[in-house]
C-alpha cells in the first residue's frame, strides 16, 4: 500500500511513498519517548530558540513550500506563501512568549510556599488535515514542543511531500531525533498509536466522523485529546452594514483556499433590507474570481484537493436547487484534467436544503435571507456546528452582543473569522472540543500541576 502525492490541477502523479511497516513504527514510538525525557529536560530557553530558528528556516525556503502546497493540494501560489508565512509566525510568538506562558504561578493557601506548574504530558499525536497543510501542522509544533512534548505527526495522506518537509525543517532546525516525526501510516496503525501507553494525548483537525472515532479511542484509553471538526459559520450581514466594507471581506471570507476551510463564511444570512444589493454585487464579484493553475500568480480559485471531494459538493449542490434554491451561478465542476469546480453562488436556501443544514467544503456560497436581527441569530444558532461566526453592522455595541450570543468558539464584528496565534482558536457543539493557540493552546497539552511546601 502507497502513498501517493498527485497534483491536484492535472492529476499527474508527482512522487510515492511506501506506508510503515509496524516495526517501523515501533521504532519511532520507542524514540519519541526516548527523547521525551532529554527534551522536557532542556531549558524552556533552549526550546523556545529551537523554535525560533524554525521560523527562520519557513521564511528561506518560503517559495519551495509554498509550491509543494500548490502542487499537492491545489492551493492558489499567493495563498500558500502567506500560509508559510503564517506558520513562521505562530514559530515566533511561542518563541517569544513561550516561558512567560509556563511560568509557574504563585497561589496564596495555608502552605509556606504554593504554586501552579506546568509540565510536560509526554508524547502527543497529531492528526492533521491536507487544507492548510503547513499552518495546522505548526500551530501545534511551535506549542508543544515549547512545552517539552514530543511530537508525533499522522498528516493528510494526499499530501506525503509536505508532511516530508515539515520533517526536514524540524531536523534543519537543530531540533533532536525524536523529538518530531512524521508518520506515513494507515488508520488502523493510527488507532494502536492512540492506544499505546508511550502516547499521552492526541489532537485531531478534521471532519466531525473522524473526531467521534478519535474521541472514542482517546476515552477507551484515558488520553487527552482536543478536536477542531468541521464548521458552518455564520456570516451575518444586517441592513445598516457597511456593503462596500461587507463586499470586500464577503467574497475571500468564502472562497479562500477554493472554499475549503472549516472557518470559511459556508452560511451567509442576511436581512431583507440590505439582501437584494448584497445579492447583486456579490454575484459579480464572484464571477471575476480567476480559476486556474494554482501555480499562476493571477489564479483566486484552483482546483479542489481530491476528486471524490469534488462529487460530494457536486451532489450537496443539485440536491440544494432540487429542493429550490436559486443557483445564480456556477453549480458545476469545470470539464478537464484536475478537480476545478465552478465557483458557485446559491440563493434561497431554506431549511431542509443540504446547504442550509451540511458543511460545504468547496468554493459554493450559501446566501439564506432572513427577516431581521434575531432571526438571523436564531438561524445562525440553528446550525449543529459551532466554530466561527462574524456579524457586520454599523452599530458596533449591537454587533458585539449578537456577537456574544453567537454559539461558537469564536466571533467577530466587521471582520472575517481567522485563526491568529495569540488568541484561543476552537469550537463547541459538533466543532469540537478543546483550543489551540494563544496561552490555552500551550495549556492543553501539559500537566497543570499544584505543589504545597510547608
Amino acid at each position: 500500500m502507497r502513498l501517493e502525492s498527485i497534483n491536484a490541477a492535472t492529476g499527474e502523479t508527482l512522487a510515492t511513498f511506501e506506508f510503515w511497516d509496524d516495526a517501523r513504527l515501533e521504532t519511532a514510538l520507542q524514540s519519541a519517548e526516548d527523547a521525551a525525557r532529554l527534551w522536557r529536560a532542556r531549558p524552556l530557553s533552549e526550546r523556545a530558540e529551537r523554535i525560533g530558528a524554525l521560523a527562520v528556516h519557513l521564511r528561506e525556503r518560503t517559495d519551495a513550500l509554498a509550491r509543494l502546497a500548490s502542487l499537492e493540494m491545489g492551493k492558489p501560489i499567493r495563498e500558500a506563501r502567506a500560509e508559510v508565512e503564517k506558520s513562521a509566525w505562530a514559530c515566533e510568538y511561542y518563541a517569544e512568549h513561550a516561558e512567560a506562558m509556563l511560568r509557574a504561578e504563585p497561589v496564596a493557601t495555608d502552605a509556606g510556599r504554593s504554586y501552579i506548574a506546568y509540565e510536560p504530558l509526554g508524547t502527543v499525536l497529531a492528526i492533521m488535515p491536507w487544507n492548510f497543510p503547513f499552518w495546522q501542522v505548526f500551530r501545534h509544533i511551535a506549542p508543544t514542543l515549547a512545552a517539552g512534548n514530543t511530537l508525533l505527526l499522522k498528516h493528510a495522506p494526499n499530501i506525503p511531500q509536505v508532511a516530508a518537509a515539515i520533517e526536514d525543517l524540524v531536523r534543519e532546525a537543530g531540533i533532536p531525533e525524536g523529538v518530531f516525526i512524521n508518520l506515513p501510516i494507515d488508520i488502523e496503525q493510527s488507532a494502536r498509536v492512540i492506544a499505546d501507553g508511550r502516547v499521552h494525548a492526541v489532537t485531531l483537525t478534521g471532519s466531525e466522523r473522524a473526531g467521534r472515532s478519535v474521541a472514542a479511542l482517546a476515552g477507551q484509553n484515558l488520553k487527552k485529546a482536543v478536536l477542531e471538526l468541521g464548521g458552518s459559520d455564520a456570516f451575518i450581514v444586517l441592513d445598516d452594514a457597511d456593503l462596500d466594507l461587507v463586499l470586500s471581506q464577503a467574497v475571500t471570507a468564502r472562497f479562500q483556499n477554493g472554499g475549503q476551510s472549516c472557518i470559511a463564511a459556508k452560511r451567509m444570512i442576511l436581512t431583507e433590507g440590505i439582501a437584494d444589493a448584497f445579492v447583486e454585487r456579490f454575484v459579480e464579484a464572484v464571477r471575476a474570481l480567476k480559476v486556474g493553475d494554482p501555480l499562476d500568480e493571477a489564479t483566486q480559485i484552483g482546483p479542489m484537493a481530491r476528486a471524490d471531494l469534488r462529487e460530494q459538493l457536486a451532489r450537496q449542490v443539485d440536491d440544494t436547487v432540487a429542493a429550490g434554491a436559486q443557483c445564480l451561478l456556477g453549480g458545476k465542476a469545470i470539464d478537464g484534467p484536475g478537480h476545478f469546480y465552478a465557483p458557485t453562488v446559491l440563493d434561497h436556501v431554506g431549511i431542509g436544503m443540504p446547504a442550509y443544514h451540511e458543511e460545504l467544503f468547496g468554493p459554493v456560497a450559501t446566501l439564506i435571507r432572513v427577516q431581521d436581527a434575531d432571526e438571523a441569530l436564531d438561524v445562525a444558532n440553528g446550525s449543529r456546528f459551532g466554530l466561527g461566526g462574524s456579524v457586520w453592522t454599523r452599530d458596533t455595541a449591537h454587533g458585539e452582543r449578537l456577537a456574544r450570543a453567537i454559539e461558537s468558539g469564536c466571533a467577530f464584528v466587521n471582520g472575517m473569522v481567522k485563526s491568529d496565534p495569540r488568541l484561543p482558536f476552537g469550537g463547541v457543539k459538533a466543532s469540537g472540543y478543546g483550543r489551540e493557540l494563544g496561552i490555552q493552546g500551550i495549556h492543553e497539552f501539559v500537566n497543570v500541576k499544584s505543589v504545597w511546601i510547608r
